[in-house]
């Protein structure tokens, strides 16, 4: 294999993409500055995302009659699920507009969105007006959660690239804890009525910094070459990969991989088109030709198939109903400051989280899956025996009747002792799905290539924020009417269900190209080939 460039600067013809991994692998050893800048100004969007997940748990307990009367368990289930139905909604349309406007520009239209919800919820008199600006807030969340680590992934070197993908979830995770922060700061000092509208307003804040920031990052190198601006490509590359002499080597063999990726595709769009009667407007069919290839495929329906089951489970195993009910469940166990509770929570999620970034690109994203889910699954199942210690009042919106002191005496010791096993056992649940689930599925833009992977990061995401609404939607009557204890083993039953669905069709893409996990899928699930070549490397 040979890497020198040709006299004019272009890729030299030689160069195999096939080993632009192994390239890659061996001469870069840290990101550089400008790839932690990059991920960074990216990972705003995290931020925002996470802020947003927290805030609501902290502004439900905090609202009281400021918005006409008590919030009712439908009116928290309708603020809670707003959300995520919208950010469903605009998925898929994010995957167009990304491939159309390109990563950056979707970014900037998140923000916005982000502002505008902000306002309309700091300033809402009504239930109706709070899940308006939730809804908002969906479109944003929806948009960003689905673009940015879209963006990091094309930006990022493959050796790196799992832990640059992973930084954005520490991102949201870091969001959650500012999040819990405020909520407690002005739960104790601030105004009864006017607390939790700086709350929800402070969200845009973040969005207007990532405005600034991201109006003079670039675009990803990917998309420049798709849209033909290649030479644009090449100076990003260069700044990404180091702009010194020995790396033009690297930056020639990265951007030759992915010409010849895009060439590829446009021939085989080309020949698809051939055999297609002429007529009907160019972008429509357009759309269709990319619906087209994402599920006619084999080796792309296999891509979806695993981004949608690791988006899927990454809701249905019930870690967002804590993240957006968990000052609600604490104060029905009787904690007398629910929301410094939560945040112990979101610390443990942070933490394990900034462990994740460390080991997910050593370790591995099958791996590290199937191990921590089982431990998510017995931390559900210990905080099942947990509630079943536990009596709860009929309403779910009243407080336990052992969190007054007067009444503490007279609780049995059991029902004293199982709140403590319960917070326990969801920082154990917690703490492991930082570690697996709550960052591998955002490394989905891996596993397509790039003619199709907008179209099916943006389907995947929306599965992921389906399974969000519907988590959000049914949690708090799952509590009232299966009873807490039953609700959890549920969760934990999911766990164990996609775990082995992990175990039969998710291979190991660690350290490999984008270019080359497409070809991965190609033939098949890939588990035994990429397993060996995971052995190889070592």
């Amino acid at each position: 294999m040979r890497h020198e460039s040709e006299g004019n600067g272009r890729p030299s013809d030689d160069v195999d993409p096939a080993d632009v991994s192994l390239l890659l692998e061996k001469s870069l050893r840290q990101p550089g500055l400008f790839v932690w800048l990059l991920t960074f100004s990216a990972g705003i969007s995290g931020l925002l995302f996470g802020y947003d997940t927290g805030v609501i748990s902290a502004t439900l307990v905090s609202i009281n009659s400021s918005l006409g009367h008590p919030l009712t368990t439908l009116d928290k289930s309708l603020i809670t699920s707003a959300t995520a139905l919208f950010a469903l909604l605009v998925s898929p349309v994010s995957g167009i507009l990304a491939d159309s406007l390109g990563r950056k520009r979707v970014v900037l239209l998140a923000d916005s969105a982000f502002i505008l919800g902000a306002v309309l919820q700091a300033s809402t008199s009504s239930v109706w007006g709070m899940i308006a600006g939730r809804s908002v807030v969906g479109l944003a969340v929806g948009a960003g959660s689905f673009v940015a680590p879209l963006y990091i992934a094309e930006l990022a070197p493959a050796p790196f690239r799992g832990r640059l993908v992973t930084l954005n979830v520490l991102f949201v995770t870091l969001g959650q804890v500012i999040a819990y922060i405020v909520g407690w700061a002005f739960v104790q000092w601030g105004s009864q009525n006017t607390g939790w509208r700086w709350m929800v307003g402070l969200g845009a804040l973040p969005a207007a910094i990532q405005v600034l920031v991201m109006l003079v990052m670039p675009e990803s190198p990917r998309w420049l070459v798709k849209v033909g601006r290649n030479d644009e490509a090449r100076s990003v590359l260069n700044k990404s990969l180091g702009a010194e002499i020995d790396a033009q080597p690297l930056v020639n063999a990265v951007l030759k991989s992915i010409e010849n990726e895009v060439r590829e595709e446009e021939e085989a769009l080309r020949g698809r088109m051939r055999g297609q009667k002429n007529g009907g407007l160019p972008w429509v069919s357009g759309m269709k030709d990319n619906w087209n290839e994402l599920f006619r495929v084999g080796g792309n329906r296999r891509a979806l198939a695993i981004a949608c089951l690791l988006q899927g489970l990454q809701q249905f195993c019930g870690f967002n109903s804590l993240m957006y009910f968990s000052a609600t469940i604490f104060t029905l166990l009787g904690f007398s400051s629910p929301t410094l509770t939560s945040l112990s929570v979101a610390m443990t999620n942070f933490i394990m989280t900034c462990a994740a970034l460390l080991l997910i690109d050593r370790v591995g994203r099958r791996r590290i899956l199937l191990a921590s889910i089982p431990i998510m699954a017995l931390g559900l199942l210990i905080c099942s025996i947990g509630f079943c210690y536990i009596t709860f009042p009929a309403d779910l919106n009243s407080e336990n009747p052992s969190s007054t002191a007067s009444a503490y005496d007279e609780v049995p010791l059991s029902q004293r002792t199982a709140p403590l096993l319960v917070l326990i056992s969801i920082m154990l649940y917690v703490g492991a799905f930082a570690l697996g689930l709550g960052n591998v599925p955002w490394m989905q833009s891996e596993l397509f290539p790039l003619s199709v992977r907008s179209l099916g990061s943006g389907l995947s995401t929306s599965i992921n924020w389906g399974a969000n609404f519907v988590v959000g939607l049914t949690f708090l009557p799952m509590m009232e009417f299966l009873t807490p204890a039953w609700t959890f083993v549920i969760y934990a039953c999911i766990c164990a269900a996609g775990w082995l669905c992990i175990w039969f069709i998710y291979p190991e893409t660690t350290g490999l190209s984008l270019e080359e996990t497409g070809a991965l899928l190609a033939d098949g699930w890939g588990v035994k080939e990429s397993l060996q070549r995971m052995r190889d490397r070592r």
